[in-house]
């Protein structure tokens, strides 16, 4: 059996104009950690206290040789624990999303409502090998960020997604570059993706959206079918042109859609 993980976080108190007391999860993706959702803690603060985590293996949270969404899924239990919270409303993207959804599924009693980003509860290839071949870069060379980025574009030629794992990178006392990422013990769970959703067997009853990106690979409109197996009350809203990552290349839609949905929360927390 392996143990849960204490996972660092970032504390978005909430602002005046708050009306929950139910507080906001924020569960990021692959490669991602709480720096990459700055921005949108602060925009779901104006609705109650925000806690954006760092999963296991990612940003400041430590490192395990175990990576999965099982075991993701029980460190959010811990950190729910340990932070003595009754409910909780999580937004989960990517793998987070996944996460999100295996721990609803698990601990229906805890999750008040639940914002899925573009990801389905389905098995997903693990098709990471450029992202991860930037990830195992030797740093040791290199005198800034611009030097890894053009180095790292042999692997990923996408600006966008090479910035975003760059985003991982920290500076150590020396002055020398490392990646905060446990690359080996992700690269070793290629099928942390699969197997968690067999059939559904558990329900969460509770409201759910799906945010979808309308160009995202991700999520196909097939998959609307199996998440309304797992989350009957699911609603769904699409982004036209959205990719993957809505929250920062479509960020006025995707809060749109936040408000809507956050704004229906604190009209039934009232009746």
């Amino acid at each position: 059996m392996f143990k849960e993980v204490k996972l660092f976080f970032k504390e978005y108190p909430p602002k005046e104009t708050a009306k929950l007391t139910t507080p906001i999860l924020i569960l990021h993706g692959l490669f991602g950690s709480s720096k990459n959702w700055v921005s949108v803690s602060d925009f779901l603060s104006q609705y109650s206290k925000v806690y954006s985590l760092d999963l296991r293996n990612h940003g400041d949270s430590p490192h395990s040789t175990e990576h999965s969404l099982s075991l993701m899924a029980e460190d959010v239990k811990e950190f729910i624990d340990d932070h003595k919270l009754e409910k909780v409303i999580i937004l989960g993207h990517s793998m987070g999303g996944l996460v999100a959804m295996t721990f609803a599924l698990r601990h229906p009693e805890k999750v008040e409502d639940l914002i899925i980003q573009d990801i389905a509860p389905r098995d997903y290839e693990f098709k990471y090998e450029g992202e991860l071949a930037v990830l195992r870069t030797d740093l040791s060379a290199f005198k800034n960020r611009q030097e890894i980025d053009s180095a790292t574009s042999k692997f990923v030629d996408n600006p966008f997604i090479r910035n975003f794992l760059l985003m991982n990178l920290d500076r150590t006392e020396s002055g020398q570059y490392r990646w905060k990422l446990n690359v080996d013990a992700i690269s070793r769970s290629k099928n942390m993706f699969q197997a968690e959703f067999s059939g559904a067997d558990k329900q969460y009853l509770g409201k759910v959206i799906f945010i979808l990106g309308g160009d995202s690979e991700y999520f196909h409109t097939s998959d609307k079918i199996v998440c309304l197996e797992y989350f009957p009350n699911a609603k769904f809203e699409t982004i036209p042109g959205g990719d993957h990552y809505i929250h920062f290349t479509k960020a006025e839609e995707f809060r749109k859609i936040l408000t809507t949905f956050m704004d229906s929360i604190v009209s039934d927390s009232g009746k």
